[in-house]
C-alpha cells in the first residue's frame, strides 16, 4: 500500500444509487388500482392521458422541483427608478413547473370535461402526480382550479375571466387579464385578528359609481401574490362579501395592493405567500353583498380535497424513496428490505399510503357525482372534511417514519426527504386546521341529516366482510347517537369515521378485484390493525401473521 492510497477512504459501497426517473402513473400499482376502481369503464383510454403526464412528472418535473425549492422567490417592491412594482421573482424552474402543469390540465381538467363522468377523479390523479414532483406550485394550481364555482357567481364580470380560467395556459406576464393567454387565481381570506374566524375580518369594501368597490384593509396570508387576481372577503354595506381583486387593472396600472413582505415559511419554499395592505384597491363583487361565505364555500371544499390529494401524494413519494433505499442497502447480514422489523415498518407504511390514496380517490368520485346524485353530494360534503382532517394529520408522522428508513442521509438536504418533511404539516393547517375540520364535521351532522345517512349507507356496503369492521361500525353508530359533549369528542369521532371510510374503500377494492389479490391482505390487515387494535401506536407494529413481502411488493415502483 502506497502512502497515497493509505489515506484513500472514499470508496463508496453499500449505498443506493440515486432513484431513477419513472412513470408516476404506469409504475404505480397502488394508484392505478384505486383509480380504475372508481372509473372501471374508462380503463381503455385513461392510460394515455395519465401516462403522458406521469412520465413527465417522474422525470423533468422532479428536477425542476429540486431547483425551485433551492431558489426561493424574492420580492422586488420597487424598480430601479423608484416606481412601486410589488413584483415577486421566481426561479425558471417554478415557471417550468407551472407551464407543464397547466399544459397538461392540472388546473382545469374538471371544468373542460365537466359533462364527462370522472372528470374530477382524473384531475385528482393529475394533481396527485404533480404534487409528488413539486408541492409549492400546487398552491396556485389548486386555487385556480377551485375558484371556478365561486367565479360563476360573478354575473357582471367580463366573460374572459372564466374563459381564460377554464381554457387558458400559463402566462406569467404582468398584463391586464383581457390581454393574457390564461389567468391564475389566488386567495386572501385570513386577517391577523381573525384567522379562521373570517367574520371578524375588518377589511372594508365601498361601492363606487362605476359598480366596482374600493377595498381598504389587510390580509395576513395572501397566497401566491403573482396570480392575476385574488378572491377575497371584505365587509361591504350588506355584510361580509366576496370580491375578485385583479393584480393589474384593465388600464394597465398596478392595483393598489401593497405587498408588505413574503412569509418565511417552514416549507413550501418554491411558492410565495405574503402579507398585503389594500390601499383603496379596486375589486368586483362576486355574488351578493353579505353572501361572501356561501359564495366561497365551494372553493374551500375543492381546496380541501386538494389537501387530501397533496398529503396522499406526499406519503406516496416518501414511501417510494424509503423502499428504494432499503432495497439497495445491507445491514447486519441482510438487505434492509429483508430484515423482519424493517419489513413490518415498510408494510405499515404501504398500508397507510394505500388507505389514504383509496379514500382520496373515493371522495374525488363523490365530488364527480355530486351534481347528479344527492347521496353522493351528501357523502362528499362530509367525507371531504373527514378525509382532510385525518389524512393530513397522519402525513407528518408518515413522512418522518419513511425518513427514518434512510437513516442519517434522510436528514441531509441533498436528499429530498427533508423537503418532504418540511412540507408534511402544511395541509393540516391550510384551509382550516384540524379543529376547524372536526367542528365542520359536527356542523354537517347536526344541520344536514342526509349526510349521516349517506355515510352509513356507504359504510354498510361492506358489512359482513371483516369482523373488526362490523364491530367498529356498530360502535361508531353508538358513538354518534350519543350527543353529549360532542364538540369535546369531535376529534375522536372524526378519526373513527375516517378509519371506517378507509376500511370501507379498501374492502370495496377486494370486491372490485379478483379473489385472492394482495389488496385483500391490505384491506384485512388494515381492519385488524386499525380497527381491531392489533397494533401499537407507532407504525411498524403489525401482527406477525401479516404477509409482509406481498404487501411491500405492491408498494414498490419499477425504478425501486
Amino acid at each position: 500500500m502506497t502512502s497515497l492510497n493509505r489515506f484513500d477512504t472514499h470508496t463508496v459501497d453499500n449505498q443506493p444509487s440515486i432513484l431513477n426517473s419513472y412513470n408516476l402513473w404506469r409504475d404505480d400499482k397502488l394508484l392505478k388500482t384505486y383509480v380504475t376502481q372508481q372509473l372501471p369503464e374508462k380503463q381503455h383510454w385513461i392510460a394515455e392521458l395519465l401516462g403522458c403526464f406521469g412520465a413527465l412528472a417522474g422525470n423533468e418535473l422532479m428536477e425542476h422541483g429540486e431547483l425551485a425549492n433551492k431558489n426561493k422567490p424574492e420580492l422586488r417592491t420597487f424598480d430601479r427608478y423608484g416606481r412601486r412594482i410589488d413584483h415577486v421573482d421566481f426561479h425558471p424552474s417554478y415557471h417550468a413547473l407551472m407551464q407543464s402543469a397547466m399544459k397538461h390540465n392540472v388546473h382545469n381538467y374538471s371544468w373542460q370535461n365537466e359533462q364527462q363522468d370522472g372528470a374530477h377523479t382524473l384531475r385528482a390523479v393529475l394533481m396527485y402526480m404533480h404534487y409528488q414532483a413539486e408541492s409549492g406550485t400546487s398552491c396556485p394550481l389548486t386555487m385556480t382550479h377551485a375558484a371556478v364555482p365561486a367565479m360563476r357567481y360573478g354575473k357582471s364580470l367580463p366573460s374572459y375571466w372564466l374563459d381564460k380560467l377554464i381554457n387558458g395556459v400559463y402566462d406569467p406576464r404582468s398584463l391586464p387579464a383581457s390581454q393574457k393567454n390564461g389567468v391564475t387565481i389566488g386567495m386572501g381570506m385570513t386577517e391577523k385578528q381573525g384567522g379562521s374566524d373570517v367574520r371578524r375580518n375588518t377589511t372594508t369594501a365601498t361601492k363606487q359609481r362605476d359598480g366596482s368597490y374600493s377595498i381598504v384593509g389587510h390580509k395576513f396570508f395572501f397566497s401566491a401574490p403573482m396570480c392575476d387576481a385574488h378572491l377575497i372577503l371584505a365587509q361591504a354595506e350588506g355584510g361580509l362579501s366576496c370580491f375578485l381583486l385583479p393584480r393589474i387593472l384593465e388600464n394597465g396600472e398596478l392595483n393598489n395592493v401593497r405587498i408588505q413582505r413574503l412569509k418565511d415559511k417552514l416549507g413550501d419554499w418554491s411558492n410565495a405567500s405574503s402579507e398585503v395592505e389594500f390601499q383603496e384597491a379596486t375589486a368586483y363583487l362576486i355574488g351578493e353583498e353579505g353572501r361572501g361565505v356561501p359564495v366561497i364555500i365551494d372553493m374551500v371544499s375543492l381546496t380541501r380535497l386538494d389537501c387530501m390529494i397533496g398529503s396522499s401524494a406526499l406519503m406516496r413519494q416518501s414511501l417510494v424513496h424509503a423502499l428504494h433505499h432499503v432495497s439497495h442497502r445491507d445491514a447486519f447480514g441482510k438487505t434492509l428490505v429483508n430484515q423482519p422489523l424493517m419489513q413490518n415498518v415498510l408494510t405499515d407504511l404501504t398500508i397507510e399510503c394505500a388507505a389514504a390514496t383509496a379514500l382520496t380517490m373515493r371522495v374525488a368520485k363523490a365530488v364527480d357525482n355530486a351534481s347528479r346524485n344527492s347521496y353522493e353530494a351528501a357523502l362528499a360534503r362530509l367525507a371531504t372534511a373527514i378525509g382532510k382532517y385525518w389524512i393530513c394529520k397522519r402525513t407528518p408522522m408518515f413522512v418522518n417514519e419513511a425518513q427514518e428508513c434512510l437513516g442519517g442521509i434522510g436528514y441531509v438536504e441533498e436528499n429530498p426527504m427533508p423537503r418532504y418533511y418540511r412540507q408534511a404539516p402544511l395541509n393540516s393547517i391550510w384551509e382550516g386546521s384540524g379543529n376547524v375540520q372536526c367542528l365542520d364535521v359536527l356542523r354537517a351532522l347536526a344541520k344536514e341529516p342526509n349526510v349521516k345517512e349517506a355515510l352509513f349507507n356507504e359504510l354498510k356496503t361492506q358489512t359482513g366482510k371483516n369482523k373488526h369492521y362490523d364491530i367498529h361500525l356498530s360502535k361508531l353508530l353508538d358513538e354518534l347517537s350519543n350527543t353529549q359533549n360532542m364538540e369535546t369528542r369531535s376529534r375522536y369521532l372524526t378519526e373513527q369515521m375516517a378509519l371506517a371510510l378507509q376500511a370501507c374503500t379498501l374492502l370495496a377494492t377486494c370486491t372490485f378485484l379478483a379473489k385472492g389479490n394482495v389488496h385483500n391482505d391490505i384491506a384485512h390487515t388494515f381492519c385488524e390493525s386499525r380497527l381491531g387494535n392489533a397494533c401499537g401506536f407507532a407504525l411498524g407494529t403489525l401482527p406477525d401473521t401479516t404477509p409482509f413481502e406481498k404487501i411491500i411488493a405492491l408498494g414498490q415502483v419499477s425504478s425501486s
